[in-house]
């Protein structure tokens, strides 16, 4: 009995019990968690066939839209990176382009030569209250028509239902004189090709516009998205010979792919 004891004594203890492994907090830990988001779509707008135009026509809109994290976002209007997100208020730098304007596209435009398209840069400052968002914009050409873009306007969105989301914007659009000279003014040169009167805009408030949009998710990855405007040009732009109608109505259609 006493060896018995003595062998027992002897025998390694018992290694303590380790706790079971939490496999979802183990998951949160270690899985990556992705911080983008892709859309690539496709669709259709009808719009004036130029900025004044009263004639109407349906352009193919390709759609590619990317974001990472809260700081990045690649559109088809271009790339704004944002420096500052902080209690409501954001501010934000871009790089874009403007598509310019050829003659041919009317034939209220033949003699008055072509607007190069050409890369902008601008930044953006926001500030969100709830479902509400107060910006403000500037843009500068860089080359082409050199125009210095200025918008204000406030916008709404927020989501309906899990699959909808609707939203509304009102802004107005403020132009430097080498853009409204570019896109409605008429030199002596011109006039003497395109048969329209002389004309001199000058810097102000070009455009208003208002518009509603709708997003609703197919299913979890497909959507699809529409969208109608009614832009209204005001002052200087609203005058020129060029202009044939102030109202410029366009609406849109797409359907993407979310991955």
């Amino acid at each position: 009995m006493a060896a018995s004891a003595s062998a027992a004594d002897l025998s390694p203890p018992e290694p303590p019990s380790e706790p079971g492994l939490d496999q979802e907090r183990f998951n949160e830990r270690f899985e990556p968690k992705r911080n983008w988001s892709l859309i690539i779509g496709g669709g259709a707008m009808y719009k004036p066939e130029y900025e004044g135009s009263e004639d109407l026509k349906v352009s193919p809109i390709p759609f590619v839209s990317f974001t990472y994290g809260e700081w990045l976002e690649i559109n088809p209007r271009g790339v704004a990176v944002t420096a500052l997100n902080h209690d409501g208020f954001s501010l934000s730098g871009n790089i874009g382009y403007e598509s310019g304007r050829d003659e041919d596209d009317h034939d209220r435009l033949r003699g008055l030569g072509d607007i190069d398209l050409a890369a902008t840069v601008g930044a953006e400052a926001a500030y969100e209250l709830g479902p509400v968002e107060l910006y403000a914009a500037i843009d500068q050409t860089i080359g082409g028509s050199e125009s210095l873009i200025g918008t204000f306007g406030i916008g709404y969105s927020a989501p309906v239902t899990e699959r909808l989301i609707l939203g509304a914007k009102a802004e107005a659009i403020v132009a430097n004189n080498k853009h409204m000279e570019a896109y409605f003014g008429v030199d002596s040169a011109q006039s003497a090709a395109s048969g329209l009167r002389e004309y001199k805009p000058r810097a102000g408030v070009k455009r208003v516009n208002v518009s509603a949009n709708a997003t609703y998710m197919l299913t979890d990855n497909w959507l699809v998205r529409g969208r109608a405007e009614l832009g209204i040009l005001t002052g200087d732009a609203a005058d020129s010979p060029i202009v044939q109608e102030k109202l410029q109505p366009s609406v849109s259609l797409g359907l993407g792919y979310k991955f």
